[in-house]
């Protein structure tokens, strides 16, 4: 009997691994033989890098870069097992929206600067091909703070060039991009981004105006980062030949997206199905007879390129194989929605810290409760 374990991480509880461990060890009190194949996934937001690393049996690095308010973290970043020569860098572990307190969320002040870092540690491994998550993010800089390490330069209004670190307010006061001293061996990269946002870079439904009340904007903040980000589209446009303004994804990781398929010429790809790709999900899935998944919630959002979406719809491609997912608490609307065989909800009745303290053992008991 062979079963598939594909979570995501259960956020703020349990990554994907642990997740897949819990589940495999409810699995192994009922059916002690079965064979089990642990699949860690990810979306494009955090744990990424983990996820790929795991799935293809590659090598995980860390490593200290600018933080999203300028101070060292340490990020990780990974090169993929097999011959395909693929680095894999996630922005969350650099300038996600998790490294920044709450009294200091504000995406005027963070840049995406590090993520520039942790490309260039990834290029010098002399990788092939590059997959960036861009999911979790704290940043509303267009990618300008990350292009600055990459080697473009900005300047102001009177010549000078801006300072490290790009954040979302200096996007006005840029007057002129030159990105003539990109390092070649990254031109030649073939970049991937993994991110399931379509959003634009300005305007009603881009970056600022969506996201940015999720990283701390005011009304007002939208429209100072929205302006700034128009401008900033007027410049990658006349400087660089990009018009990336109204282009579906631009806006993702407010702006990074847009900001790396102008200079890297980058594309934009479903974040699951990339990691399923990379992980080999649709090989391993033949011959199982059921396939256990889940993330921390199950919600109306779930069907909008969630990995337990993704995985669903693998399994209805590659011979419909039944998808059980577990989940910290269950939108019942939702579930039905998504077709899927089982939903069952871990922490029903429990207060939300006491569930998410004992996240591991509730989500193994869940599974043994449902096998028996």
């Amino acid at each position: 009997m062979k079963i598939i374990i594909a979570p995501d991480s259960f956020k703020g509880s349990l990554t994907a691994s642990e997740a897949a461990e819990a589940i495999a060890a409810g699995i192994r009190r009922v059916y002690p033989h079965a064979e089990l194949v642990l699949l860690p996934l990810a979306d494009g937001g955090e744990g990424t890098v983990s996820a790929l690393v795991t799935a293809t049996q590659g090598t995980l690095h860390r490593v200290s870069v600018s933080g999203p308010l300028g101070e060292p973290v340490e990020a990780m970043w990974g090169v993929l097992g097999g011959p395909d020569q693929t680095a894999v860098v996630e922005m969350a572990s650099a300038a996600g929206l998790l490294l920044v307190p709450d009294a200091k969320r504000d995406p005027r002040q963070t840049t995406t600067f590090g993520v520039g870092e942790l490309i260039l540690h990834a290029a010098q491994v002399g990788a092939k091909n590059l997959i960036i998550g861009l999911g979790g993010s704290a940043t509303n800089d267009g990618g300008a703070g990350a292009l600055q390490a990459l080697g473009v330069t900005f300047y102001d209004d009177l010549g000078k060039l801006l300072p490290t670190g790009i954040t979302g307010r200096d996007l006005k006061r840029i007057a002129r991009i030159d990105a003539g001293g990109t390092m070649q061996s990254l031109r030649r990269l073939k970049t991937l981004i993994a991110s399931d946002v379509t959003n634009p870079l300005c305007g009603p439904d881009g970056a600022a105006a969506v996201y940015g009340p999720q990283k701390g904007a005011t009304p007002t903040i939208v429209a100072e980062l929205d302006a700034g980000l128009a401008h900033y589209a007027a410049l990658l446009k006349r400087d660089l030949g990009k018009d990336v303004a109204t282009l579906p994804g631009a806006g993702a990781a407010g702006g990074l997206g847009g900001g790396l398929i102008a200079v890297l010429d980058a594309t934009l790809h479903s974040g699951i199905d990339l990691i399923l790709d990379a992980a080999r999900f649709s090989e391993k899935l033949q011959g199982a007879i059921l396939v256990f998944t889940g993330e921390g919630r199950i919600d109306a959002q779930t069907q909008q390129g969630k990995t337990i979406s993704g995985v669903l719809k693998r399994c209805r491609q590659f011979g419909s194989v039944p998808v059980v997912a577990f989940a910290g608490n269950v939108d019942r609307e939702a579930v039905d929605a998504l077709g899927l065989s089982a939903a069952i909800a871990i922490s029903e009745g429990l207060p939300t810290d006491q569930a998410m303290r004992n996240a591991g053992s509730l989500l193994s008991k869940a599974v043994e409760r449902y096998l028996t």
